[in-house]
């Protein structure tokens, strides 16, 4: 199991920033290993109670407050991530447990006793919690990431673009699944994570960044869609 705290800064930009803030990253920074030339592709499915206070309290702004996904990088690969987010005052706290594709088709039916299955805490966790509040898979988001990494203390600098969800097929490992964007193709999300402090050539690229801070998150994005049909 992984365990991450960290802070996270986001900002929407246009792609014409993101070209050019990435191509003054490309000489300062550590460039993930997975980004290929146009980055890499994540997506996750998400998921939420009956009443979907997961994402209510993201709107309203609850000071501690939780997602629950399933994240792959492909749709070919045979396992998956099962991550929780939890937002404490500033700071991000995400745990994440390795799990074979089987057992995550079994969380996505909603036979959440697989969890069972593994010795870590978390994995228990999960099963009482899920199990409690009736967790249930609500959208799947996909996106095209570009990722850089600061050597001194890990600092990581993310470009997303290409926003696309569904609320109608729950398939995540399908290679076929139609989805719709939610967010304009020509802006782009730029996340700053760190842990404890920055540095100050961070801080600088940070200053240089033309937008105000987005509080709004992918999940929320993709369920936003759904209940403005309402």
């Amino acid at each position: 199991m992984n365990v991450v705290t960290r802070e996270e800064k986001k900002f929407l930009i246009s792609l014409e920033e993101f070209r050019t803030k990435s191509h003054y990253l490309d000489s300062l920074l550590l460039q993930d290993e997975h980004n290929g030339t146009d980055g890499y592709i994540i997506r996750s499915l998400y998921f939420d109670t009956v009443y979907d206070d997961d994402f209510f309290e993201k709107l309203e702004g609850i000071e501690t407050r939780r997602k629950i996904r399933l994240r792959i990088y492909d749709p070919k690969l045979d396992f998956a991530m099962l991550e929780m987010k939890q937002k404490q005052g500033a700071s991000q706290k995400k745990r994440s447990l390795r799990m074979t594709k089987a057992d995550a088709q079994e969380l996505i039916r909603g036979r959440y006793g697989v969890l069972l299955n593994y010795k870590e805490d978390f994995a228990k966790e999960c099963y009482g919690l899920m199990q409690y509040k009736c967790y249930r898979p609500k959208t799947i988001v996909q996106y095209n990431r570009k990722a850089y990494i600061a050597k001194e203390n890990k600092i990581r600098i993310t470009f997303d673009n290409n926003i696309v969800a569904t609320e109608s097929n729950f398939d995540l490992f399908s290679e076929n699944l139609i989805m719709n964007p939610v967010l304009d193709k020509f802006n782009v999300v730029l996340e700053v994570k760190f842990n404890g402090f920055l540095l100050d050539y961070i801080r600088q690229f940070i200053n240089s960044i033309n937008k105000s801070e987005l509080s709004v998150s992918k999940y929320a994005l993709a369920r936003q869609q759904s209940y403005a049909e309402l």
